[in-house]
Order: C-alpha cells, then structure tokens, then sequence
C-alpha cells in the first residue's frame, strides 16, 4: 500500500519542530527530572506558564479574535497575542483564518481539521502535512486592520522564542543560575509548550469524537466536561459548534470553564465588555429541538423495530416535547412575562421528557 503522504507534502519546519519538542519532553525532560529534581519555583513557573499561554488561546486566539465573542482593552489584547504565540501554534491571523474555515466547513474537505478524515489527521497531522492549495487569508480582515495582530505577524517567530524559550530560562537563571536556566528551558519551555500544544489539538481531535451531542447532531463536535478539565474548558464543544459567538463555553454555572471565568472576571475589571451570551430561550429550544429530532429517528428506525409500549411512550414523550415548544414559544412572546422561573419549569419538564426518552431506548435496548 502507497504511503498516503509523500515526502514532498511534508512540512518539514512544522514537523521537526513537533517531533523535537515531543521527543525531548518524553527523553530528556524525564532524565533530568530523575537527575536533578525540580524545586517549587520551577513548578510553579511551569504551572502558570501552562495557564497563561493556555488561556492566550482560548481567550485571546479562539473566543476574541477568531470568534469576536467579546471586546478587549489593549493589554488584554497584546499579552494573549504575546503569550498566543508562546504556544507556538501560528500567528493569529493564521490561526484564526483557519478556524473560521473550520466553523464554516466542518466535516467537510473545506474543513483544514476534517475528523472524518481520521483521529490522526485532525489531531496533528494536518499541521505536519502541506495542503495542497493554501487558501488565502480573506476571512480574517477585520483581524488585518489590527496594528497589534500585524505587530505579531511581522514578528511571530521572535515573539514566540524570547516568551517561550528565553524568558523561562531568564527567570530559572535568577533564580537559580545556570542550572536554574537549564530547567526553565527544559520545563517551562520545551514541556510545557508540549502539554499546550496537545491540550489545544485535542479540542480538534477527542473533543468531535468523545462525549454527548445535546444541542445538534448537525456535525461532529461534542460536549465533554472530562474533555474540558484539560482544555481550559473548550470541552463543550457541541454547545460552542451551535452557538460559536458566545464568550461561554459551559454554559451552565457548574461547568468548568476558566476561559468563561477569566473573561467575566477581566470584564469585572474593565478590561474586556460587550460579551456576547446567547439567550436562554435559544439554548433551551435549540436542546428541546435536537431531542425530538432524535426521538423522531428512533421512531421511524426501520432497522430495529420497537413494541407497541415502547413506541407509545416515544410517542407520548415527542408530544411533550412538542407541547414544551409551543408553549415557551408563547411564554417568550409575551411582553411582561408573569412568571419569570418559566425558563426553569421547561428545563425540569425538558429533563423529565428525556428520562422518559432514555427509559424507552433501555427497553428497546432489553429487547434487542
């Protein structure tokens, strides 16, 4: 069988970089660990470099430039531009032109991390492999207009160094000398961009193959709250494909999302405003619309045919549904609402409507 990638379509710089990366915080990284240790500072340092060039993705790269979900102040702006391209994942204007291409194609070959193209390719491989056409950057040109996004294009690789590498060993070496330079660069740097990295492509990769899809099964992203433990809450990725201009990942108060937090916070400060939510009745209908089409498929499934009980109780549940529906649709119209715990009196009778959707489907479930 012929090599699906020929040398020529690699991208031999992107490539060798991962590959170095990888390979040294899996060899030598661990052997100096076991060697020399590492002491708190070091820790530490790595743990809020993780954070900062972390949040300087899904804040600043994903959820204010590439998705406009907010406004923010210069310094806000410049740092996750600075420490976005710590990460080592492109420029902005790169970055977010893809993305957008991302939203717009999903699934599909326009789609530059495509998952029906396999787990491999829309983790990292399509970052390690040339495209056959490059497509131009015409989406980005709100983001063009920007002097600070121009300033780090310009400079990319520089920026990316002296934050990534040069700053870490700077801070190791006031602390501890050469030695201490040793372990920021190692730790701080090259670990660390690693971790990041990774977090940052399984956004791409897990996080449209793992988990629930309660908002639309239109596409493949799915919402995961394990997924958003190790992407700074991007795991919620069904709710984000739905509603992609919402500063808000989790939507729910519980859900973990230091990103949400981080922006509500800097908000609270004056540094970022104008955030952009998307309105619960949207949210509640768009869950309320997805569960019926689901039950309307387990209906009609010719495959595996259900009993009379158990169609009766899909039956009866899609009713519900579909009653819920009306009746907040006539609730929302009303001007001066009289009962404003509405909203949480569909969500229960939403909640009670999917048991009795989940008992159904564990019968036919018995049965088969």
């Amino acid at each position: 069988m012929p090599f699906r990638h020929p040398t020529s379509k690699v991208n031999w710089t992107n490539s060798s970089f991962l590959t170095s990366t990888a390979v040294l915080t899996f060899t030598l990284v661990p052997w100096y660990l076991y060697n020399y240790g590492i002491d708190l500072f070091q820790t530490v340092m790595f743990l809020v470099f993780c954070i900062i060039t972390g949040l300087s993705i899904t804040l600043g790269y994903h959820r204010l430039f590439s998705h406009l979900s907010f406004k923010a102040k210069w310094p806000v702006r410049l740092l996750t531009l600075i420490f976005g391209a710590a990460t080592f994942e492109n420029h902005v204007i790169a970055w977010a032109s893809d993305h957008r291409r991302h939203h717009k194609n999903v699934d599909t070959d326009g789609d530059p991390y495509d998952i029906s193209k396999g787990f491999w390719h829309a983790h990292i491989g399509w970052i390690m492999f040339r495209r056959e056409i490059e497509p131009p950057w015409d989406n980005v040109k709100d983001l063009m207009n920007d002097p600070l996004v121009r300033w780090q294009q310009k400079h990319y690789v520089l920026i990316a160094t002296m934050a990534s590498f040069v700053l870490p060993a700077f801070l190791g070496w006031l602390h501890a000398g050469a030695s201490g330079a040793i372990c920021g660069f190692l730790i701080s740097g090259v670990a660390r961009i690693t971790a990041v990295q990774h977090s940052t492509f399984f956004i791409n990769s897990l996080c449209h193959t793992v988990g629930s899809r309660p908002y639309s099964t239109n596409c493949s992203a799915r919402d995961s709250g394990f997924m958003a433990l190790f992407t700074f809450g991007e795991g919620y990725h069904n709710y984000h494909h739905e509603f992609q201009h919402d500063y808000r990942n989790g939507v729910r108060w519980y859900q973990w999302d230091p990103t949400k937090w981080s922006v509500w916070t800097l908000s609270k400060l004056g540094l970022t405003s104008d955030l952009r939510r998307v309105p619960e009745e949207k949210i509640v209908l768009a869950e309320i619309a997805e569960a019926r089409r689901q039950l309307g498929k387990r209906i009609t499934c010719e495959r595996q045919p259900i009993s009379a009980k158990v169609s009766e109780m899909l039956r009866a549940s899609d009713e519900k549904l579909h009653e819920w529906a009306q009746r907040w649709q006539t609730w929302k119209s009303t001007p001066n609402p009289e009962r404003p715990d509405y909203l949480e009196e569909i969500r229960n009778a939403l909640k009670e409507t999917r048991r009795d959707i989940q008992r159904a489907f564990e019968l036919v479930a018995i049965a088969a």
